[in-house]
């Protein structure tokens, strides 16, 4: 996650991210990154993402890092850390030569694909030069293309990049600059021997950057053994909350949060709203479907042009852009009045970065609201929050399809007595005179059914399934009956074995369907993908041969393994059983299985 500090006409005061300092000081704040000696290209980059004066982690580190000390910072997520290690090492970085040179290691999948993010944008302004990250839980086949093709700054977890070291699709042989991003998070996880042996295969004349939030013994063991005469760095994290938004969390499984998501944005009265997702891929693809739900939406990540950014933007400012999808790294800056309603998406990582999102509505007095999806294994997260921000979040309960309707039939309801005084119905009373004279609707049950149809409800079994869970819903254990919407008439629903976790987008499924398939593209409906599958449509039904073929067909390198949707595997009946998305349709594929090696239905 990017943390440079936004421009000061644009700062909130409750902000992390605001530079301190007098007002008269706001004129010479572009010199404040001028003065840290940055290549020109970088310069560029960092005034393209709108901001102007360093962090003081920023301040203190850059600045040594570019003569080529090795330096340890003493600093949490949210000081900006992010840019004071990234921008050097970009600095340290050869674009024509096509080898790794820049390394970053950090605890877990979720901080990589953010830190790739954030120095992905930066270098944005380098010509030639490819940042990739790695993780695990993702197929190896794009990683290693990547880095045959030359990346020459990788981001990874340490147990994979030990992985492409193993496989020899990882040389490390000519980094020049190293970074161990929250170091002390990766040895609690029991990467310290992996890490070792990562900057054991690290020439020894490369530079290294180490930053932790504690410095326990075995980060100085780490630091004694790798670093040569570092020069140390401490910031302490900048933590407050902005007390004009009103905040509250919801538990909503992952498969469920497209469908949620829609349906709070149905029903806020904000202006506009912004929804905070962890990565690019993630803001493409929620943005893509709140429009496909009817919502004027769009989304923004790290590596949007600076100009799209700006009329991006300008479309939320004019009202003619309801929500907004962003990552944090696009985020920055971001000043907009009419932003009255923050989503979290997913929970942030870390309790600076809550804020920081938050902060993007309620601000300069006004009053804001912002609502957090948590899973039902997220509690701690949700609590770091809390106990960081001194502050309780009210559960909520996600509006229902009824809760939507009843919301767009009250504002609708609102607007008649204007209507109604602006004349010309005549025509109207006619029409409707003329149908209840035929006798076969009363006055009140026609006016119910004109209300339904102006709210777009079509009655029941039209809703799409994936509209219909309610925090109620989990804590009942009746999820709903399907994971994807119900299928189009003369249609069939799909279920394949590859999903979000597996690197599965819908042109690579489409493209092995009607190859293996001898389908046209048209033969293809919609395609809804999960954790560990999806569910596809297909015009009329596949033959016993067309469901092997397609069954062995592969994305992501796993086999599709194709077979006609009967609904939620697993079968769970109580909460417990459905207290995880992603493990009770595990779980269902094992028992589905084994019904299948006993020639059961």
């Amino acid at each position: 996650m990017t943390d440079l500090a936004p421009a000061p006409d644009t700062a909130d005061p409750q902000s992390p991210d605001t530079p301190t300092g007098p007002a008269e000081a706001a004129p010479a704040a572009r010199n404040g990154f001028d003065a840290l000696d940055l290549p020109e290209a970088l310069r560029s980059a960092v005034d393209a993402l709108g901001f102007t004066s360093p962090s003081p982690i920023q301040e203190q580190a850059i600045p040594s890092l570019l003569e080529g000390r090795d330096v340890i910072g003493v600093a949490q997520t949210g000081t900006g850390k992010t840019a004071a290690f990234g921008l050097p090492l970009l600095a340290a970085v050869d674009p024509s030569v096509r080898e790794v040179q820049g390394l970053v290691l950090a605890p877990t999948r979720e901080l990589a694909m953010q830190v790739a993010e954030a120095i992905s944008s930066f270098a944005a302004s380098v010509g030639g030069l490819d940042v990739i990250a790695v993780y695990g839980g993702s197929p190896y086949g794009p990683q290693e293309r990547a880095l045959s093709r030359g990346a020459q700054v990788v981001v990874g977890t340490p147990g994979r990049v030990m992985d492409h070291m193993r496989r020899a699709t990882l040389k490390l042989d000519m980094v020049r600059f190293a970074v161990l991003d929250e170091a002390d998070e990766m040895l609690r996880m029991g990467f310290a021997e992996d890490v070792e042996e990562i900057l054991s295969h690290s020439p020894a004349a490369r530079q290294l950057a180490l930053f932790s939030a504690t410095m326990p013994p075995a980060i100085r063991r780490v630091a004694t053994e790798h670093m040569k005469d570092p020069v140390r760095v401490s910031v302490s994290p900048q933590s407050s909350t902005v007390s004009s938004v009103k905040q509250s969390y919801a538990v909503v499984p992952f498969r469920h949060r497209t469908g949620a998501l829609a349906r709070v944005l149905a029903t806020t009265e904000a202006k506009a709203a912004i929804v905070f997702v962890r990565t690019r891929a993630a803001a493409e693809e929620v943005g893509a479907a709140l429009i496909e739900r009817g919502l004027i939406a769009a989304s923004i990540s790290g590596d949007v042009a600076q100009k799209d950014r700006e009329r991006i933007v300008g479309r939320l400012r004019d009202g003619s852009l309801q929500v907004l999808v962003a990552t944090d790294v696009a985020a920055r800056g971001l000043d907009v009045d009419r932003i009255g309603l923050v989503v979290n998406f997913d929970v942030p990582r870390e309790p600076e970065a809550y804020v920081h999102r938050i902060g993007r509505t309620g601000r300069a007095g006004r009053s804001g609201e912002a609502i957090t999806f948590i899973g039902p294994h997220e509690r701690r997260a949700l609590k770091n929050i809390e106990r960081a921000t001194k502050q309780t979040l009210a559960e909520a309960e996600v509006p229902s399809p009824r809760d939507v309707s009843r919301h767009r039939l009250r504002t609708v309801l609102a607007q008649v007595p204007e209507r109604a005084q602006r004349g010309r119905l005549e025509l109207y009373r006619e029409l409707i005179a003329e149908f209840l004279a035929e006798g076969t609707m009363e006055a009140s049950e026609l006016a119910a059914v004109l209300a339904a149809m102006t709210v777009g409800d079509d009655g029941p079994g039209t809703r799409p399934e994936d509209e219909e869970f309610t925090g109620a819903t989990l804590a009942g254990g009746q999820g709903p009956r399907g994971g994807g919407p119900k299928p189009e008439h003369g249609y069939t629903s799909y279920r394949i074995g590859v999903g979000h976790s597996h690197g599965a987008r819908p042109p690579s499924i489409v493209g092995a369907i009607t190859g293996e398939g001898g389908l046209d593209g048209k033969d293809v409906g919609k395609i809804s993908i999960f954790g560990n599958f999806a569910l596809v449509q297909i015009r009329g039904e596949l033959t016993e041969d067309q469901l092997a073929r397609i069954g062995r067909a592969r994305v992501g390198g796993r086999a599709l393994r194709i077979a006609p949707d009967t609904g939620p595997r697993g079968g769970g009946k109580g909460p417990a059983q459905r207290r995880d998305g992603d493990r009770s349709r595990r779980r269902g594929d094992r028992v589905d299985a084994k019904r299948k090696s006993f020639g059961r239905p």
